[in-house]
């Protein structure tokens, strides 16, 4: 299995090239060379595995055994699940009128990230191990991501790990997962800016190719393919846990809706339709619309201003996964997909193709909700259900009660559920209900935090080159066997809380 760049510019790659770059050098994306298909057998199989086993599954058709033997990639993925609270890492609530919701979000930051990040972390410590080198990662963040990354490598010596999240636009216990991770190799960056515009200053680096390649620098946003990868599963899980049999030919059809920000999981959705997996597709979005628009008139162009929403790691109007979809429905026409982000990083405005157009649509289908329909969604499924829903995961929920109250659509439905309510106090208030917090959350507000303040008209580029650098010369040293003055810990303010 290779991997090639989705604007055609770079050589193909191995899981591990894929793995520790992130952007391919030719600023594409990198997705397997040909998608494997599933028969009608194996799906059936398939259907008895727990959620683990699917990943195990899943995984072995991406990564050679070459690479990584099968064992070993069984070992890892065991050890990345071993941390969450549910026995069976995952959650099927089966809720009043069909409204069947998967919970994602039983690792420790109680997030869904946590499944495709704790494996990520995994290989990225195989392959460290065995080359006995040092990466750099560099995490945008608009909520869960940067706490699920952190999560994934905090401790771990041969990487650093640079989080930027935009201050005041997650909530407080989200910004608090990321700060009070007190880590030498855990650096937190709280920028006055949004999340479109620390992706950009990410980007920036990234396309440093010198500085790129010094200081080995990777992504673990939804960029990385690893992540991807994984959260192809959540799809099979929540196909076989809602399809009514799989005795008949064809096999039945399963609605998935899937909260959608960056476009990750919806990704991982599309190549799981294009494995054979028979799931019509969901893109549901916050007043953020941008996907929402593309799919139902092929205006895939940000808003002037991105909204601020209770649904804060939706609000993105640059999604760059959708350029997976673009390749992935154009035949994996690169020549195209390049020329279409070009014209949108140049002008943030691209009409597309008709045909395109045509093919996404037929595809996904799609939903927006504003902050009044998430909380109204909230609030009936605690009334019907006494279930407590995080404002993301109400988005879906939103749709499923659209259909339910329309009598439009029969067909068996799952929505993904990204968060757990806890981590969104403000939105369940808003709602009208009553917080649910576990300690672990509740002990945040006590704990010690760190973090470094990125000023609006700040040379954000500048101040990470110094810091990466800095924190490159420091793991030097600790080979050579010590620490020179002033290189010792993580960097920023630290501040006690409580």
């Amino acid at each position: 299995m290779e991997y090639v760049s989705t604007r055609g510019g770079s050589r193909a790659v191995d899981f591990e090239g894929a793995l520790f770059s992130g952007y391919a050098p030719d600023g594409g994306l990198f997705m397997p060379q040909s998608i494997p298909l599933l028969d009608e057998a194996t799906l059936r199989r398939w259907s008895h595995l727990s959620y683990p086993e699917l990943v195990k599954e899943l995984c072995s058709l991406f990564i050679a055994p070459e690479l990584v033997p099968r064992s070993t990639l069984n070992d890892l993925i065991d050890r990345a699940f071993s941390r969450f609270r549910h026995k069976d890492v995952v959650h099927m609530s089966r809720l009043k009128d069909g409204l069947n919701v998967l919970e994602l979000w039983h690792g420790v930051t109680y997030a869904f990230k946590d499944l495709s990040l704790s494996c990520t972390g995994q290989f990225l410590q195989y392959f460290l191990e065995k080359k006995q080198k040092h990466i750099t990662i560099l995490v945008g963040t608009s909520g869960d991501t940067g706490s699920s990354a952190i999560e994934s490598v905090r401790g771990q010596q041969s990487m650093d790990i640079f989080v930027l999240l935009p201050k005041g636009l997650c909530t407080q216990i989200q910004e608090l997962q990321m700060t009070t991770v007190i880590e030498d190799n855990v650096h937190v960056f709280a920028a006055h800016g949004n999340s479109d515009q620390i992706d950009d200053v990410i980007k920036e680096l990234f396309a440093d190719v010198d500085f790129s390649r010094k200081y080995n620098l990777m992504s673990l946003n939804s960029v990385n393919w690893s992540r991807i990868m994984v959260q192809i599963a959540h799809h099979f899980y929540a196909y076989f846990q809602c399809a009514p049999s799989l005795d008949t030919t064809p096999l039945p059809v399963v609605e998935i809706v899937v909260p959608t920000g960056g476009g990750g999981n919806i990704t991982a959705g599309c190549i799981a339709q294009k494995m054979g997996l028979p799931i019509q597709l969901v893109a549901v979005v916050n007043s953020n619309d941008i996907i929402h628009r593309a799919v139902q008139h092929g205006d895939f162009s940000a808003s002037e201003h991105v909204k601020a929403t209770l649904a804060p790691a939706m609000d993105i109007q640059e999604p760059c996964n959708v350029e997976r979809i673009l390749w992935l429905l154009s035949g994996c026409d690169s020549h195209l997909v390049k020329t279409l982000m070009e014209q949108f990083t140049a002008s943030k405005s691209l009409k597309l193709p008709e045909d395109l157009h045509r093919k996404l649509s037929e595809t996904l289908r799609s939903s927006s909700a504003s902050d009044e329909d998430i909380v109204r969604a909230m609030r009936r499924c605690w009334e019907e259900n006494q279930c407590l829903l995080c404002p993301h995961t109400a988005v879906a929920a939103h749709y499923h009660y659209s259909q339910l109250d329309s009598c439009a659509n029969s067909t068996p439905r799952c929505c993904l559920a990204s968060a757990s309510a806890a981590k969104f106090q403000d939105a369940v208030l808003r709602a009208g209900l009553v917080p649910q917090l576990p300690p672990e959350i509740t002990a945040l507000t006590a704990m010690e935090t760190r973090c470094t303040a990125l000023q609006l008209g700040e040379d954000w580029a500048r101040v990470l080159r110094e810091r990466v650098a800095a924190a490159v010369r420091r793991w030097e040293a600790r080979r050579g066997g010590s620490v020179p003055p002033g290189l010792q810990g993580g960097g920023g303010q630290v501040i006690t809380q409580g």
